[in-house]
């Protein structure tokens, strides 16, 4: 049965393409997420876009870097100060309505887990809602129905929005991540939103350990395979870190590395720090793939006889 009650019938499935604002990514495009942190505490900038002015010259690089999708976040992930609805959405609805004037054409994006925060960013002109905690407020699904916005549906092991995970253990993690992904995908789409305008996200390090997220990493194709375009959102989390022993500011290869197998395996759109470093890696990926193999390099005249040594 549906949620009002009447007979269930099958759910529209997705098409393989991508519909987001204006933009359209056919199977096989790769789109740049650039992370833009509204929030004094963020664990990768230390608040260097909080400011209005800082945030909007972070957007204006990250889109003539290459971005195609600019997401707003207005609240820390992890444990922080508690920010309250109200302020949530002052530090990003009067960003969100800058940011549709200032680049009518660019995905813009918010981070948010709450409903009230969701609609009045889709009012402000959102056209994704990147929903990070599972569907912990049920209804921010519905508010991408009523505003056509699109929506990511991701994976927290169940837990609560700002929390970590305390041995947390799964019989197969990647087996528990599809089941969720994809019961979330489908239930947005009995709620309306449109199959087009959907993602799935795996959510490293969300209710996971480094072993989970390495995991999810190396079997990601089995995500891909459901058919639903898959987001990856690993841009120097702690997993990189910790295989690496590297400091927050030194991930930047570990991460280029998770980009290069994640869309290797096929996924679609990566949220990153560093929007000129993840276009240049997606770009030589998309070189390798074999729909590109007769396309020659970028640079004319690479291709010489001595093999370019």
């Amino acid at each position: 049965m549906g949620e009002d009650g009447s007979a269930a019938t099958a759910a529209p499935k997705p098409t393989g393409t991508l519909r987001l604002g204006r933009r359209t990514f056919p199977p096989g495009a790769h789109a740049v997420m650039a992370v833009v942190n509204r929030t004094p505490d963020s664990f990768y900038d230390r608040g260097a876009t909080f400011a209005f002015d800082a945030a909007l010259k972070a957007v204006d690089a990250a889109v003539e870097q290459g971005a195609d999708i600019i997401d707003v976040g207005g609240v820390k992930a992890g444990y922080g100060d508690p920010v309250p609805p109200e302020e949530e959405i002052r530090r990003t609805v009067p960003f969100v309505t800058e940011l549709r004037r200032r680049h009518p054409d660019v995905v813009i994006s918010v981070d948010t887990w709450r409903a009230e925060v969701g609609e009045q960013c889709a009012r402000a002109g959102a056209d994704l809602i990147n929903d990070t905690w599972a569907g912990a407020d049920p209804d921010l699904a519905r508010v991408a129905a009523e505003f056509g916005t699109g929506l990511v549906c991701s994976h927290s092991g169940g837990l609560a929005p700002r929390t970590d995970p305390h041995r947390v253990a799964y019989a197969d993690v990647v087996a528990d991540v599809v089941a969720t992904v994809t019961g979330l995908a489908e239930r947005a789409v009995t709620l309306g939103v449109h199959p087009d305008r959907i993602l799935i996200d795996p959510t490293h390090d969300f209710g996971k350990n480094t072993y989970h997220s390495l995991e999810l990493t190396r079997r990601l194709g089995e995500l891909v395979a459901t058919g639903w375009p898959v987001l990856v959102a690993v841009s120097n989390k702690d997993f990189i870190g910790e295989t690496l022993d590297a400091p927050v500011s030194d991930r930047l290869s570990g991460t280029l590395a998770v980009l290069a197998v994640s869309a290797w395996q096929g996924a679609r759109v990566f949220r990153v720090h560093d929007a000129a470093a993840a276009r240049a890696a997606l770009d030589t990926v998309a070189r390798l793939g074999p729909t590109m193999a007769d396309r020659p390099p970028a640079l004319e005249g690479a291709a010489r006889a001595d093999g370019g040594r």
